[in-house]
């Protein structure tokens, strides 16, 4: 049976921190392989979609500050 994307979402989230940190630099390491048009087009696609939320209310704008300020936080509780 096919894992969905949705599927792949849900579990992925109930990894512990350091895992899931794995399973993002797995994946990333996969995009390696994209040539740059197909990269530029999932960018794209990723930014109309990230605008499209914003738009109909579903997520609000951070600052980078504090989007690099969670991160650093995460990072540090993990490393």
């Amino acid at each position: 049976m096919m894992t969905t994307l949705d599927e792949c979402k849900q579990k992925s989230g109930q990894l512990p921190l350091s895992e899931r940190a794995l399973l993002i630099e797995h994946l990333v390491a996969t995009l390696d392989d994209l040539d740059e048009k197909e990269c530029e087009r999932l960018w794209v696609f990723e930014a109309e979609r990230r605008y499209r939320e914003y738009s109909q209310g579903n997520i609000t704008a951070r600052s980078a500050d504090d989007v690099f300020r969670d991160a650093r936080a995460k990072l540090a509780s993990i490393g």
